[in-house]
């Protein structure tokens, strides 16, 4: 039930869809915009909510990855308007790694205790086929045991014009090199008329699906992400949720849904003058990971911040809103960088133990699927 003194001066129809959440019954797409829009003594029983949930779930538990990411180019010719990581190949800092250079980085990966390795990189007209089956194979030479977590589906809908193949097949010559998960980056906002807008040159919402499902279908996993506050509407938020918790209901293959805000600070988009952002403002931060945890209830177990967009001490917050994972150790970190994010590109295992303590929870290692490694 919801504390009483929560009870006082709050409609009784958030009342109803909170009390909902907590009887675990689906809410509604519409319901779920009404919570979004929620202030004052709502917004806290909303909170309260989402973090009894998320308590319930996971047992007070919150997790972390040990892993390292590799950013193998930034050319790029998508010319996406939020991104400011991707160059031209002119560009005197643009670059490509070598598959040693790439070898060494997972070396140095291993040595550090890495579990998971994610790579990904800029849609680069230089690169065949071969070169992205050689830092699968590359990858696992290096170490055996380490979980690949690769390929965006836009790389893999690029991978597989270089293949000449279907999607299917492409995913199946990747998976038997070695890739073991993929991220569920490239969503941005599946809504066309925005992806219109802010990436015109990328997969549509109807591609996007068909790579996931396809990737899920094959048994290989894949996160689920949103980029969000920049041109969306909250309509627009809730309509992305809703095609996820679609998705996953067909397939159950989403380990995780992680909510990215917009770094303003550099993309075009920011610089647009036709343009009107709608930028997302801590309580907006905190009521969308609220509301996730309320929407994707029943479907999808886990909800990561993101550290290096939100910064540690706002990710901390995060922790008593529904999120139940600190995402990851990193080691480096270009494309919210590039961007104009400010938290750095490494947290060491020591750090975010202390942080997960100090908010309450209990952290504990997982590997890329969730299997707990070791509590502290």
């Amino acid at each position: 039930m919801i504390n009483t003194q929560l009870n006082e001066n709050i409609s009784p129809n958030i009342k109803r869809i909170i009390q909902k959440s907590l009887d675990s019954e689906e809410i509604t797409s519409e319901e779920a915009l009404e919570i979004l829009k929620v202030k004052g003594k709502e917004f806290f029983a909303l909170q309260c909510v989402a973090d009894q949930i998320c308590c319930e779930k996971k047992q007070n538990i919150v997790t972390f990855v040990i892993n390292r990411n590799i950013n193998f180019t930034n050319i790029c010719y998508q010319n996406c308007k939020f991104c400011s990581y991707s160059l031209p190949a002119t560009d005197p800092n643009a670059f490509l790694l070598t598959i040693d250079q790439i070898r060494d980085k997972v070396k140095e990966a291993k040595f550090a205790g890495c579990t998971e390795v994610c790579i990904q990189g800029g849609i680069n007209p230089e690169l065949n086929f071969e070169y992205y089956l050689d830092i699968l194979k590359t990858t696992k030479q290096v170490d055996p045991s380490i979980h690949i977590h690769a390929f965006s589906p836009q790389e893999i809908f690029y991978i597989s014009k270089l293949y000449k193949n279907s999607i299917e097949e492409t995913l199946i010559e990747l998976k038997k090199a070695g890739l073991d998960s993929i991220p569920g980056t490239a969503a941005e906002i599946l809504v066309d008329e925005i992806r219109k807008i802010i990436c015109p040159n990328k997969i549509n919402v109807a591609q996007w699906k068909e790579i996931i499902t396809t990737a899920h279908n094959l048994k290989i996993p894949t996160t689920s992400t949103i980029m969000y506050g920049h041109i969306e509407s909250l309509r627009d938020r809730i309509k992305h949720l809703e095609i996820l918790r679609e998705i996953q209901e067909e397939t159950h293959g989403f380990t995780e849904f992680v909510p990215l805000p917009f770094v303003k600070e550099n993309p075009i988009l920011s610089q647009l003058e036709n343009i009107r952002l709608n930028p997302s403002y801590g309580m907006d931060d905190l009521k969308l990971f609220s509301v996730a945890r309320l929407f994707l209830n029943n479907y999808i177990d886990n909800i990561q911040c993101s550290w290096v967009k939100l910064g540690p001490n706002f990710a901390q917050v995060s922790l008593n809103y529904g999120v139940n994972d600190f995402s990851g150790t990193l080691m480096e970190e270009n494309i919210s960088k590039s961007a104009g994010a400010e938290f750095g590109e490494y947290l060491s295992p020591e750090e975010i133990i202390k942080i997960i303590k100090t908010a309450g929870k209990i952290p504990a290692q997982r590997d890329t699927l969730y299997n707990i490694l070791r509590y502290y």
